[in-house]
C-alpha cells in the first residue's frame, strides 16, 4: 500500500530522561539567560564567603600547626609563637598587595598560571597550574576533613562515621555550587559573617578583658623527656606549618571574571579585605595563646582553648564554635570558585579536553565541579577523612603557585613599564624571593612526612597537559586540508533498518530512512530456534506491500548484533556510506521501559566509532 509521510523525529526521547532531568533541575535551578550572568557574579561582600573562606578558615588550624611544632622545645619554644606569627602575617601582607597587582595585569583570571603563560611560556604555565589544580583538590579535602573533624570531636559518637559524613559535606557543596557561585555566596554569607565576628569577639575580649577561667598553663611535663631545643630547623619548620595559614590568598586573582564590574576595583578590595581579617586574627590569636600559655592537647584544640581562655564556655564559645564547624567545611567553596575557571583556561590552550572550556545552562563549567568533586572524595576516603594526613601535602602546590606568579609579574613590569613600575617590580621581586625560601623550606621540611606526593603529583599532571596537548597538534595535522577548493566524490548513501515485524512502527523508521538515504533495506536477525518464522515473515511483508527490500540473517549465535554488524561491513566494503536506523517506542509512562527491550542501547554501542556508518533512532511516541 503506498504510505504516505509520517511524522518522525531524531531527537532525544524526553521520556526516557525526565526523571533524571527532574532531579538535576531541582539541585541546579532553572536555566539562566547569557544576559542574566549578572545575577550570579559576585561583589566584595560575596566575594569573601566564595573566594576567601580557604584563608580566613585556615586560623582554626595555622596557629596550631606552629604550637605543635613549638611545643616541642616546651614553654621556650611556645615563646617564639608570636614572632613566627608576625613573619607569616608580614608575608602575608607582601602578597596581599602583590596579588592585587597581578588582579590589575591580569583581569581574566588565572592567576599563576596567566602571568607564567604571559611572561615564561608554556612549560612554566604549565608548572603553575598543575600546582594551582593539587592546591584546589587539597583545600576542598584539608577544610571538609576540618570541619568534619571539629563536629566529631564536639560529638565523639559521630567518629565511626568520619568519611560518610566527609562525603555528605562534599555533596551538598557541589550541589550548591552547581547552581553557580553567586548562589553559592549568598548561602555562605551569614555564617561567614557569624565566624568572623565571632573570632574578632574572642580576640577583643581576650585582649582586653578575659571572662572565662585562667585556662591550665602548658608545661614541660606535658611532653614528658622528649624536649628539643630551640634551633633554626625546628623555627623553619613552625614557619612551614604555620603557612598553611596563606593557602587561599591567590584564589581570588584567578577568579576575578566572577565578579561585578567594575570587577578589577572589587576583586582588589575583596583581596585587601582578606589581608586585614587574616591578618589580624593571626596576631591576635597568636598573642592570646603567648598570654595563656597555651599548648597542645590530645583532646582539644589550640582554638578552643583560646575561646575558653578568653570568653569562658558561654553561649559566645558555643556559637563560634558551631560557626567553626560549619565555615571548615564550606571553606571547600573557595577551590569551588577557583578551579573551574582554572581547567576552562587550560582547555582553550588545549592542555585540557576542550569541555571544561563550556558552561551549561546555568552559566557553570559545570564539568570542573564535578571533577574536583570527584578527586576530593577519592581523597578523603583515601586518607579517611583525617586532616593530619592532609596538612603536610597541603602548602608546596600553592607556594610554587606564588613564586612562579611574582617572578613572572617582575618581567611583566619590564615589559610594559607604567608609572613607578620599579617600585612595583621591586615588591613582585621580594615576594617571589620570600615565596621560593619558603617553598623550599617547606620541601625540606615536609617531604619525608608526604610532601613527596605533591612533588611527585606535579610533574605528573605537567605530563598530562602535555599529552592532551599533543592529541589536539596531531588531529589538527591529520583534519587539515591543503587545498581548501578540493571536493571528496559524493558516496552512495544506504539506510539499513532492523525490523521485527510490519507495524506503525517499522513504517515510521522507514519513512525516516528514505528522507536520510537513496537506498532503503530492512534487515530482521533470526536466530537458530526461530528459523520456521522466517518464511511467515517474508510474507507477512509481501503482504505489507512494502517497496522496500527485507533481508534475513541467519545466526548460528544469541547475538543481535553480530549478524548487523558484518551485514553493515559488507556494505561498506563496497564503497557505501551507511545510515543504520533503530526504530525506539516511547511509551506512555517512563517506567514502562522496563517492559521493553533495549536493543537500541546495544546496537548504538555495537556501531560507535565505525567509520563512514553513521547511526540514528526514530522514535514513535504512543503518547501522541
Amino acid at each position: 500500500m503506498n504510505e504516505e509521510p509520517q511524522k518522525h523525529s531524531v531527537k532525544v526521547p524526553s521520556a526516557r530522561i525526565k526523571p533524571v532531568r527532574r532531579v538535576m533541575r531541582l539541585v541546579t535551578g532553572k536555566p539562566l539567560r547569557t544576559s542574566d550572568a549578572s545575577t550570579e557574579q559576585i561583589g566584595v561582600v560575596e566575594g569573601l564567603p566564595a573566594l576567601s573562606l580557604d584563608a580566613i578558615t585556615s586560623v582554626a588550624y595555622g596557629p596550631e600547626a606552629i604550637v605543635v611544632v613549638l611545643a616541642v622545645a616546651g614553654l621556650t619554644g611556645l615563646q617564639f609563637m608570636l614572632p613566627v606569627t608576625a613573619v607569616i602575617v608580614l608575608l602575608l601582607v607582601l602578597l596581599v598587595f602583590s596579588y592585587r597587582q597581578v588582579i590589575s595585569g591580569y583581569p581574566m583570571g588565572g592567576g599563576a598560571y596567566a602571568v607564567s603563560r604571559d611572561n615564561f611560556g608554556k612549560s612554566a604555565s604549565q608548572v603553575a597550574a598543575a600546582s594551582l589544580v593539587v592546591d584546589y583538590v587539597l583545600t576542598v579535602a584539608v577544610s571538609i576533613a576540618a570541619g568534619i573533624g571539629a563536629l566529631t570531636s564536639a560529638f565523639p559518637i559521630l567518629t565511626p562515621h568520619t568519611v560518610p559524613l566527609s562525603l555528605l559535606m562534599l555533596a551538598i557543596i557541589t550541589a550548591v555550587n552547581l547552581r553557580g557561585l553567586g548562589t553559592a555566596a549568598r548561602a555562605f554569607l551569614i555564617p561567614t559573617a557569624i565566624f568572623i565576628l565571632g573570632l574578632f569577639t574572642v580576640v577583643i575580649v581576650g585582649l582586653l578583658h578575659p571572662l572565662g577561667p585562667t585556662p591550665e598553663p602548658f608545661s614541660d611535663h606535658a611532653l614528658g623527656q622528649n624536649i628539643e631545643t630551640v634551633s633554626v630547623l625546628l623555627l623553619l619548620k613552625a614557619f612551614a606549618s604555620g603557612c598553611s595559614a596563606l593557602t587561599g590568598v591567590e584564589a581570588i586573582a584567578n577568579g576575578v571574571p566572577l565578579f561585578r564590574e567594575p570587577r578589577v576595583k572589587r576583586a582588589q578590595r575583596t583581596e585587601l579585605a582578606l589581608g586585614f581579617i587574616l591578618g589580624a586574627l593571626l596576631l591576635g590569636l597568636a598573642t592570646l595563646a603567648s598570654r595563656f600559655e597555651i599548648g597542645p592537647q590530645e583532646n582539644q584544640t589550640v582554638l578552643s582553648q583560646i575561646m575558653d581562655a578568653s570568653v569562658g564556655r558561654g553561649w559566645i564559645y558555643y556559637v563560634v564554635a558551631i560557626a567553626i564547624v560549619v565555615e571548615l567545611g564550606l571553606a571547600a567553596n573557595t577551590s569551588f570558585g577557583g578551579l573551574p575557571i582554572l581547567l576552562s583556561l587550560l582547555a582553550r590552550d588545549k592542555y585540557l579536553p576542550r569541555y571544561f572550556s563550556l558552561r551549561n545552562d546555568r552559566l557553570v563549567y559545570s564539568r570542573g565541579v564535578w571533577v574536583l568533586a570527584l578527586l576530593a572524595g577519592i581523597l578523603l576516603i583515601a586518607v579517611s577523612g583525617n586532616t593530619n594526613s592532609l596538612i603536610p601535602l597541603y602548602a608546596i602546590g600553592v607556594f610554587t603557585g606564588f613564586t612562579l606568579a611574582q617572578s613572572g609579574m617582575v618581567l611583566y613590569w619590564r615589559r610594559h613599564r607604567p608609572p613607578r613600575w620599579k617600585r612595583r617590580a621591586l615588591l613582585n621581586g621580594l615576594g617571589a624571593f620570600l615565596t621560593l625560601v619558603a617553598t623550599l623550606v617547606f620541601i625540606l621540611t615536609k617531604f619525608t612526612e608526604g610532601g613527596w606526593v605533591v612533588v611527585v603529583t606535579i610533574p605528573l599532571c605537567v605530563v598530562l597537559f602535555r599529552g592532551v596537548e599533543r592529541y589536539y597538534q596531531n588531529r589538527a595535522r591529520e583534519l587539515a586540508v591543503n587545498d581548501l577548493n578540493e571536493q571528496q566524490a559524493p558516496r552512495h548513501t544506504v539506510a539499513v533498518v532492523p525490523v521485527m515485524s510490519p507495524s506503525r512502527l517499522t513504517r515510521d523508521a522507514l519513512t525516516t530512512a528514505r528522507s536520510l538515504a537513496d537506498k532503503v533495506i530492512a534487515v530482521n536477525v533470526m536466530f537458530p530456534e526461530d528459523a520456521d518464522n522466517a518464511r511467515e515473515l517474508q510474507q507477512e511483508w509481501i503482504k505489507w506491500h512494502s517497496d522496500t527490500r527485507l533481508e534475513i540473517l541467519r545466526t548460528e549465535y544469541h547475538s543481535l548484533e553480530r549478524p548487523l554488524v558484518r551485514f553493515v561491513d559488507s556494505l561498506v566494503d563496497n564503497d557505501e556510506r551507511v545510515v543504520v536506523v533503530i526504530p525506539v517506542l516511547i511509551p506512555r509512562h517512563w517506567y514502562h521501559r522496563i517492559f521493553q527491550g533495549q536493543a537500541d542501547f546495544t546496537l548504538s554501542k555495537a556501531f560507535t566509532h565505525r567509520p563512514n556508518v553513521l547511526v540514528t533512532r526514530s522514535y514513535f511516541d504512543l503518547k501522541s
